[in-house]
């Protein structure tokens, strides 16, 4: 795909930078593959538009307050983002870094009471760093900010520790949120089981990487970043299940399509995928989606393309456009189906 081919017309004022009052109070672009034109709906009439019976697939990945700041010896200012645990006690990480000067090995930066990271080398962009706490984890928790987009222009507030998370975030290790899922309350599960609809949950961690924008002119030279999923067996003997029966799988973000379509393509349950879904990818699993609005060339916006159509997909983002939708990741949503 021609990284031309991924860019539009956004409207700066069009880019949500905090969340609404309501979760579900989002509108909803409905986009049906058989050549429908898109309909505008809402986010809470998500559960008459499944199929009864479909199987819902959500990502439970948890995130974490990865952007830590903090102050040199020299005085000076610098800032952390945690990426990667390198260990099960969350005591050493690979972190993205910046300061006023670079930051030389053994560098240790004061963060707050009781935390301090000391800098133990770099590979190309990540820098490999230790937290010098008692707890680690607890200390992110207490002292850590969550990691909102750039995009936002602001700093994230004690809201966001709410806000940029799903309701039923389980599992700790993303530095952004699983984005489609942000609209979905206990009230409308309650209304999909209603119809029958099956919810699973798997784990992809999502990394700075879903963020980077395609800086080369053809997609397959870019190099995908590498994300870290989990297919539970009781998620994929559902999935199994459900397309044996022949129930539509509905995934809510290309996190989860990413997850299900490397287990599909590798038979690996869990694994790091750095699997790229552009338009000409046969999909193997995922019937339906539910996704927000994605930034110009980005991967992201090449999954949707892939599985609504190049040109289907582009015109529900002018019309989106044109009918004033909110944008990215606190913004409104598209039911692909």
């Amino acid at each position: 795909m021609r990284t031309d081919d991924l860019d539009f017309e956004l409207p700066p004022e069009l880019i949500a930078s905090a969340p609404l009052a309501e979760r579900d109070a989002s509108r909803l672009l409905v986009l049906r593959r058989d050549g429908a034109a898109a309909a505008h709906d809402v986010m809470r009439s998500l559960p008459a538009l499944l199929p009864e019976g479909a199987l819902l697939v959500v990502n439970d990945t948890r995130v974490i307050p990865a952007r830590l700041r903090g102050t040199k010896a020299s005085g000076g200012k610098a800032e952390f983002l945690l990426v990667r645990a390198k260990g099960d006690d969350g005591r050493r990480w690979e972190a993205l870094g910046r300061a006023s000067k670079p930051m030389r090995d053994g560098a240790v930066v004061a963060i707050g009471e009781g935390l301090a990271v000391r800098i133990h080398g770099r590979d190309g962009m990540m820098l490999d760093v230790e937290l010098l706490a008692d707890d680690p984890r607890a200390a992110i928790e207490r002292h850590g900010e969550m990691p909102l987009p750039p995009y936002m222009h602001r700093a994230a507030d004690d809201s966001d520790r709410e806000r940029y998370q799903t309701v039923y975030a389980d599992r700790p290790g993303a530095v952004a949120a699983p984005t489609a899922g942000l609209h979905l309350t206990d009230a409308l599960f309650a209304a999909m089981r209603a119809r029958g609809v099956e919810r699973v949950a798997v784990t992809l961690h999502v990394g700075p990487g879903t963020f980077a924008p395609v800086m080369v002119d053809d997609l397959d030279a870019h190099p995908m970043h590498a994300e870290w999923y989990d297919v539970p067996a009781a998620a994929a003997d559902a999935v199994t299940a459900a397309k044996r029966d022949g129930r539509p799988v509905v995934a809510v973000g290309t996190t989860v399509v990413r997850t299900l379509e490397s287990w599909a393509a590798t038979g690996e349950r869990t694994a790091e995928t750095r699997l790229l879904i552009q338009p000409g990818y046969a999909f193997k699993v995922v019937d339906a989606l539910l996704t927000n609005f994605h930034l110009p060339r980005s991967t992201l916006l090449a999954l949707v393309m892939a599985f609504g159509g190049v040109e289907p997909v582009r015109a529900a983002y002018a019309a989106a456009v044109a009918a004033r939708y909110r944008f990215f990741s606190y913004g409104d949503a598209m039911l692909v189906l």
